[in-house]
């Protein structure tokens, strides 16, 4: 079974390999890491590569900057790429915060122009894969994930299904908080050995739990009543006010804070004098930095070594500057350098990479799972179109997906869902078409953004900025 990889020069791709390399040894006969750029192929596909070596199966990962190679005997495709990198990134975030917007690389006027960037070039790699492996399954992390499924969806040339590990982690944190954190994760829709079922629904990066079970009793209103004690314990969760979880009747996953404070967040990326963008740019060009020197001057662990304690400070460091005002970059630096070097050894597969696997493992016929994914609406979300792309929790066996415990969202949550559906529906739309006044529409639909002026404001900005990554919207 071959699987491949889009964007296999991603800082998080050598985690990945090393994570899928490590649990599932022979289930993969190549792993293809597709990566068109020099830097990153010399870097961190190189990493993913020779991790494979140290791991006891080398020749097993590959690297090729040719899109047809990597996609041509295909089983399986795992995207996860970043049109315009780190720096279209910084623009789509300052362009919205200069107007004292929300600007978040997968939320509001941020998470539209990345999509507006990214639908084209994964489309363009939709009509390739279809030509070289038409069987083949598409597993979509590219963000803003819901989005780009969507279009890949209206598209309708592969079959795909949407990949974020957000829902699946609140739930983990719910049940460890619960009390439940003894039973064994079985799947990451929020069954737990049979103790804990959540229901969950939404959109990918806009979602809520209404219901957590455990061992058959529902614990939700036990879980709202006691927020703030959640949120001593959670940082994910620590920013949203908790009369305003109350009254809502459902705890929300981390990105709905830009929802239902986008003040707060943009007054705390002011204070904390860069945005999470700026901070990621700045981290990751030390990382491939750090990975070329080691190669240089090392071997595989040294690099390896500089590239976890890295990729550490990365994740140690999320959401604080949107959250708490300030990156928390030297504490994390500090933690990291203390607890010295890391060697390459297997760890248990999370996370998003544990996500994938375990929704290529059910397609496989390896073991059916529980998940939380983004797919054909039908009709979970009965308030929605059926063709719409929804978050929801499905089982996945080798005879596909099918939704269990969907949420019954409360109608603020609903009305949220809706305004930011129609948004998406637009982008998409304006997109395929290459319509820069159906984009100012759509963006203007979205409920952080204050209007059409402003929404005509920034796509132009965008399509200036932006370039030839842009220069199709006309």
């Amino acid at each position: 079974m071959k699987l491949s990889v889009l964007g296999g020069g991603g800082v998080r791709i050598p985690t990945f390999v090393r994570a899928v390399l490590a649990s599932r040894p022979g289930a993969f006969d190549e792993i293809c890491l597709f990566e068109p750029d020099a830097t990153r192929r010399a870097t961190t596909a190189r990493l993913a590569a020779e991790v494979a070596g140290v791991l006891g199966q080398p020749g097993v990962v590959t690297v090729t900057a040719d899109a047809a190679e990597a996609f041509t005997g295909a089983d399986y495709i795992f995207s996860a790429i970043r049109v315009g990198g780190d720096r279209g990134r910084v623009i789509d975030e300052q362009a919205a915060l200069r107007r004292g917007i929300v600007g978040q690389e997968t939320t509001g006027p941020g998470g539209c122009a990345m999509g507006l960037r990214t639908i084209p070039v994964v489309l363009s790699y939709c009509d390739l894969l279809r030509q070289c492996s038409p069987d083949a399954v598409l597993i979509n992390f590219t963000n803003p994930a819901g989005l780009i499924t969507q279009a890949i969806s209206a598209q309708g040339k592969v079959r795909a299904v949407g990949v974020c590990d957000t829902p699946s982690g609140t739930i983990a944190d719910l049940a460890a908080f619960a009390g439940a954190h003894g039973a064994q994760a079985a799947g990451a829709a929020g069954r737990w050995a049979g103790r804990v079922v959540a229901r969950y629904g939404g959109l990918n990066h806009l979602g809520w739990i209404t219901s957590f079970e455990v061992d058959g009793r529902e614990l939700i209103g036990d879980l709202i009543g006691r927020f703030d004690e959640l949120q001593q314990v959670n940082q994910h969760l620590a920013a949203f006010d908790a009369d305003m979880i109350r009254r809502v009747g459902a705890i929300p996953t981390e990105y709905v804070y830009y929802y239902y404070d986008p003040r707060r967040y943009v007054d705390d990326v002011a204070r904390a004098g860069s945005s999470r963008g700026q901070d990621v740019l700045g981290l990751n060009e030390e990382l491939l930095t750090v990975i070329g020197k080691a190669f240089a001057d090392g071997d595989v662990h040294s690099a390896w070594s500089a590239y976890a304690r890295l990729l550490g400070i990365r994740r140690d460091t999320y959401m604080k500057t949107d959250m708490q005002g300030a990156s928390g970059q030297a504490e994390a630096r500090a933690a990291r350098a203390a607890a010295g070097s890391v060697p390459i050894e297997a760890e248990e597969l999370g996370g998003y990479e544990g996500l994938a696997m375990r929704v290529i493992d059910g397609l496989a016929g390896r073991g059916a799972s529980d998940v939380i994914v983004n797919m054909r609406n039908g009709g979970a979300l009965d308030f929605l179109d059926p063709t719409d792309i929804v978050e929801v929790p499905a089982r996945v066996d080798a005879d596909g997906l099918s939704q269990t415990d969907v949420a019954d969202l409360p109608g603020s949550a609903r009305a949220l869902v809706l305004a930011v559906k129609e948004y998406e529906r637009g982008i998409v739309e304006a997109a395929m078409t290459g319509n820069a006044s159906l984009a100012a529409v759509a963006l203007a639909q979205h409920p952080l953004v204050p209007g059409i002026s402003a929404a005509r404001e920034l796509i132009a900005d965008y399509i200036e900025l932006h370039g030839e990554h842009l220069a199709y919207l006309r």
